[in-house]
């Protein structure tokens, strides 16, 4: 029987005031039980890692400094985006790039931080960081009281696709039809990390905003997230605030490795290996859909990336994930997104899926009904 989906509940922690309730770090990925054999808690390419990439990074040499101006670098990385060097800011990671430009963004005088109903913990822990409110806009995309006509000096993220939802950010379409902030030192920032995973583009996609700064982290579209990198294009007009970022900057923010991670995504090669495979994911994750919904959850219906939300048959939640954990196989628990109750899936291979469908089993044990085997009905809400 499909569940129907709970309310999302407020964030813990989003009023910077509340200090006894920051946010901390929640991540998928390894844990201190290690690397799980099963990993659907992460949103990496499961076709990866990418041979090209990888050949790059494998060949890179630690026994030397990076350029530390990255100038090769960012003119590969302008090239691919067809804008001039100046507007590339090379960062450590998404991670480090938003705890940077929320640094940047405060010294400006910036009061707030304006996130998406449901959003990566990092955006509102940055802001936390540096004492600024942080509020989010309603599932329409707006939010009256702290939109971008606000008094307030504001930092607006987006993210596209959206996490974990896997939708169309609805305040893309705002950011298209009115390209100004009126308000000084107020920015935009798009979080792209999951933009070339988008398994069901429209054709031809959407162009991103024109006011928005652009963050990419290629790590996960390769499928080597143990290697960090990242960049950001900035908007035109922009590039002041650019030398202002790299003033905050460490030295060598990106060692050699992530520098040929970097340089590799650049490349055409690689960037046809990246559109070859959501063919592929694409029929995993129709698999991997009907696969839950045979598992009797509610799959949540609009994700056009590589990974979904679903919402297990469960009454304990906790219990069944320590289970999963246990069995090596390891789901993101989305509370921290404010979704409680539910998963974040990352598609990944048959094999993958067919081990959670056991497992499940398992844990409903022999009094719990049968899973039936055949995954060809694909039964969403």
């Amino acid at each position: 029987m499909q569940q129907p989906l709970p309310i999302p509940q407020p964030l813990p922690g989003d009023n910077a005031a509340d200090g006894s309730h920051r946010l901390v770090g929640v991540h998928g990925g390894p844990d201190a039980q290690g690397v799980p054999v099963h990993d659907f808690s992460t949103n990496s390419n499961a076709c990866g890692p990418c041979p090209e990439a990888l050949a790059c990074v494998q060949q890179a040499d630690p026994t030397r400094y990076p350029d530390p101006a990255y100038t090769a670098l960012r003119a590969a990385l302008a090239a691919l985006h067809g804008v001039a060097p100046g507007r590339i800011v090379v960062a450590g990671s998404a991670s480090e790039f938003i705890h940077r430009i929320t640094t940047w963004a405060r010294l400006q005088g910036a009061a707030q931080v304006l996130l998406p109903p449901h959003s990566y913990g990092d955006y509102a822990q940055a802001a936390q960081a540096h004492g600024l409110a942080v509020r989010r806009r309603g599932a329409g995309g707006v939010d009256g009281a702290h939109d971008a006509h606000d008094a307030f000096t504001t930092l607006h993220w987006a993210c596209e696709p959206a996490s974990p939802l896997g939708t169309v950010d609805a305040v893309l379409a705002a950011w298209h039809a009115d390209p100004t902030l009126e308000t000084p030192g107020s920015l935009r920032v798009l979080d792209c990390a999951y933009r070339p995973l988008v398994l069901e583009p429209a054709d031809p996609a959407p162009a991103l905003p024109a006011s928005a700064w652009q963050l990419w982290s290629p790590n996960k579209a390769l499928g080597l997230t143990g290697v960090r990198a990242a960049y950001a294009v900035a908007p035109a007009g922009a590039e002041g605030t650019v030398l202002a970022l790299q003033g905050l900057a460490s030295s060598w923010p990106v060692g050699a490795h992530g520098v040929a991670l970097l340089h590799a995504w650049a490349t055409p090669a690689v960037q046809q290996w990246v559109a070859a495979c959501l063919s592929t994911l694409r029929e995993w994750k129709a698999r991997q859909q009907a696969l839950c919904s045979a598992l009797g959850w509610a799959v949540v219906p609009g994700s056009l990336a590589n990974y979904f939300c679903a919402l297990p048959h469960t009454a304990a939640l906790q219990r069944d994930l320590a289970m999963l954990r246990a069995s090596g196989i390891k789901l993101r628990d989305a509370t921290s997104f404010g979704l409680p109750g539910m998963v974040r899936l990352g598609v990944l291979a048959p094999a993958a899926q067919d081990a959670l469908r056991a497992a499940w089993q398992a844990i409903l044990g022999p009094a719990g009904r049968t899973i039936p085997h055949s995954t060809g009905s694909r039964e969403t809400f």
